[in-house]
């Protein structure tokens, strides 16, 4: 393939929908999704998307934060939640664990 076509190839991934691109950069990595969005302002708006960052928080995330000491979640888009929670952990059900006991 010449220089022309393959240019021409790579501006096809511009006429994607934003949710495809966003499905794509979910598959990959927080980091990878933070650096996709260097690429152009439609990979930013995919990267920035509560899609792709959903993906990257647990599925049971928003009962988990229920039980948080601190509310942690009002407002702020996944993105922000995803990046809250890796700089500030919450403590859950008053700063108590109970061990479960061997059976």
């Amino acid at each position: 393939m010449d220089a022309a076509a393959t240019a021409t190839a790579g501006a096809e991934i511009y006429r994607l929908p934003e949710e495809c691109v966003a499905y794509a950069i979910s598959l990959t990595t927080p980091g990878d999704a933070c650096h996709s969005s260097a690429v152009s302002p439609a990979f930013r708006a995919a990267a920035d998307s509560d899609a792709v960052w959903a993906r990257f928080l647990p599925p049971d995330h928003a009962a988990v934060l229920a039980r948080a000491d601190e509310p942690a979640a009002l407002g702020m888009s996944k993105k922000e939640l995803f990046s809250r929670l890796c700089d500030n952990p919450v403590l859950l059900d008053d700063a108590t664990m109970v061990r479960a006991r061997n059976l």
